[in-house]
């Protein structure tokens, strides 16, 4: 399977997958840097996209082990959702073969434009954690959002690391738990979404492989780094990475 690789090939793949994971273990956003190294190797995108759930699926998996030991997940109150998201995001990966992505672009767009405002103008939001358990209504409302960006993650993807985290925010969460707390959902919806493509047989393995053992190595230091940082680390990266991720799609809505 890897033999023939052009070793240029491999190391592009390895590179581009360590910083993908790195970013993207703490607040989302590695597809930034995943899927446009991946179509540069001449992937078509439904292939690179496919492809990239393999890869990130190792690389979010990863990160939630990580995020787990070091006591930043709160396991008790999110395992029960993690089935819903799997679905969900299977659902949207299916969805995706009978709709154009494209027609969520401009909700997607919308979206992270408001967390990201909300984000820097609440300065002392996510600083230190507020969460109380939830009443049946607002659990019910909890699930239904995050099953709904996990639908997304399957159907489009971009900013689902972001839309997860701030939906933890919401509910209380400091910034780093919120990390942690996504990043399970997101392995939730990465893993949905590897599952639908696998039946689709669209993956290219090698290349996934590859990208994959780089997003491990990423995902691992990408934690831990931002573990011993604090929240304070995160709220920063948080921004840069969703501002970042409304630059790139406007630009890409507009001029395509």
């Amino acid at each position: 399977m890897f033999i023939d690789l052009d070793p240029s090939l491999i190391v592009t793949l390895f590179i581009f997958g360590f910083l993908a994971a790195f970013i993207d273990s703490v607040v989302g956003g590695g597809g930034l840097i995943a899927l446009p190294a991946l179509m540069f190797t001449g992937l078509s995108p439904s292939a690179a996209v496919a492809t990239n759930k393999l890869a990130g699926t190792m690389g979010s998996l990863t990160s939630t082990i990580t995020f787990y030991r070091s006591g930043n997940i709160d396991l008790k109150s999110i395992a029960k959702i993690f089935p819903f998201v799997f679905i969900a995001s299977m659902l949207g990966a299916w969805v995706v073969h009978l709709l154009d992505p494209s027609l969520l672009k401009p909700l997607m767009l919308v979206m992270l434009a408001a967390v990201a405002v909300y984000t820097v103008f609440k300065k002392d939001w996510g600083s230190i954690s507020t969460y109380k358990k939830l009443t049946t209504k607002k659990y019910i409302g909890f699930l239904l959002l995050v099953s709904a960006i996990g639908f997304y993650d399957g159907f489009l993807g971009p900013g689902t690391g972001s839309f997860l985290m701030f939906a933890f925010l919401m509910i209380g969460f400091d910034f780093l738990k919120s990390a942690g707390n996504a990043k399970f959902l997101n392995f939730a919806s990465n893993i949905g979404a590897l599952v639908m493509f696998l039946f689709l047989g669209q993956i290219n393995f090698a290349y996934g492989l590859i990208m994959g053992a780089a997003q491990i190595i990423g995902a691992i230091c990408g934690s831990k780094f931002a573990i011993k940082q604090g929240s304070g680390y995160v709220r920063v990266l948080f921004i840069v990475v969703t501002v970042l991720l409304l630059t790139k799609n406007t630009y890409d809505y507009f001029t395509n």
